[in-house]
């Protein structure tokens, strides 16, 4: 927000106050020579006002008197982009926990109930049941696999169980193949904060608030637990989020930014990388925080700085502005599943690595086993 407030304190010192100067940096920075400091001057009286623009809260209104409204804004999680990550356990993720808990018991009930099946059908037309239940858990695990199994039950009451597991089993595989092989076609992206309870749950990443602005207080003071574990849990301050955006693209932490330093930062980065590599989570941390110039208490220039900024809101001169600080957003602005990729690339060994370490898992038990077996 720094560039339109630069132009409008231009306009108030040429248009109301002449002996102001403002000094522009060559990084696009500014300072205003004269009787114009920061907020905790004009809370002192030690100067007359204070450019700012600062978020109006009920605290400063009690300190300071605030122009008309400069820019309404929200306040956002600005972090690195999360894109495609690998997972070694990515071929059990087609179903949740629960699920696989609860496809085990049935396969255990619908083994028991075979197996009961089989002994009440051997008892009631006399016939041996010993050697046909032991081949029950290997039917199970063939219909499971998808595998014809070799033997079936002799009898309508065991045939009844049976299909029942063919049924079930053939659905649950279907399934699994079938969301498995569009999670390998399509990978999702996941993105691990897009939230504050996303960020204060997590430890990989580590936050950051801007020093001297209003996000410290306003969640030390939070009556919401999750809300204040942002203050009490933050990594550090950072001087501002314009200074700090190539540390937030490198990941080295997240911040908690106002959206005009967030759609900036993403404009630089572009313009310079011709890449995405910040985001912006989606839940808002805050929701229309007014910035306004800051004064002493009835200071007579008050007045004439409310005409001038309502002048270049209203001339379209801040919209102008604003246009041509933040270009080439479009594409970052984007969710990350939408970036753009050459081609239909080859699967990596990490993305499935899980498999091939069950199947080394099991070759060794077998060769325990087989072993076991050879010198006993």
């Amino acid at each position: 927000m720094k560039v339109p407030a630069r132009d409008v304190i231009r306009i108030a010192a040429e248009t109301w106050v002449p002996y102001i100067e403002v000094i522009i940096r060559e990084d696009g920075s500014y300072e205003v020579d004269g009787p114009i400091g920061n907020l905790l001057k004009i809370i002192a009286e030690e100067v007359e006002l204070a450019v700012g623009p600062f978020t109006i809260t009920p605290e400063r209104e009690t300190a300071c008197d605030f122009s008309a409204s400069v820019h309404t804004d929200d306040l956002a999680i600005m972090m690195t982009r999360p894109g495609l990550t690998n997972d070694i356990s990515a071929f059990l993720r087609p179903f949740s926990l629960l699920v696989w808990l609860l496809f085990l018991c049935s396969a255990v009930s619908i083994g028991v109930a075979l197996a009961g099946s089989l002994w009440a059908e051997g008892k009631m037309f006399t016939f041996p049941t010993i050697l046909l239940i032991d081949k029950t858990p290997l039917f199970v695990l063939q219909t499971l696999t998808q595998d014809s199994p070799k033997w079936l039950p002799m009898k309508d009451g065991g045939r009844l169980v049976a299909a029942t597991w063919l049924l079930a089993s053939f659905v649950f595989a279907s399934s699994y193949s079938g969301i498995l092989t569009a999670m390998l076609a399509v990978p999702k992206v996941t993105i691990p904060i897009d939230s504050v309870a996303d960020l204060v749950s997590q430890t990989k990443m580590p936050w950051r608030l801007e020093a001297g602005s209003m996000k410290p207080q306003f969640f030390m003071e939070s009556e919401d637990p999750v809300r204040r574990k942002v203050a009490t849990d933050m990594s550090g301050t950072i001087p501002d989020c314009w200074s700090a955006r190539q540390d937030i693209a490198d990941g080295k932490y997240a911040a908690i930014c106002d959206e005009t330093s967030m759609k900036k930062s993403m404009s630089w980065d572009f313009s310079v990388t011709g890449k995405c590599h910040l985001y912006i989570a989606s839940h808002k941390v805050y929701s229309n925080a007014m910035k306004a110039m800051a004064f002493k208490v009835n200071s007579t220039y008050r007045k004439q700085a409310d005409q001038v900024i309502m002048m270049v809101k209203e001339s379209g001169l801040l919209a102008r502005w604003m246009g041509l600080e933040i270009t080439n957003t479009s594409q970052c602005l984007r969710p990350p599943s939408s970036d753009k990729r050459e081609g239909i690339a080859a699967l990596s060994l990490e993305a499935i690595l899980g498999p091939f370490l069950v199947l080394a898992s099991g070759n060794f038990w077998m060769l325990m086993i087989m072993k076991k077996w050879k010198f006993s």
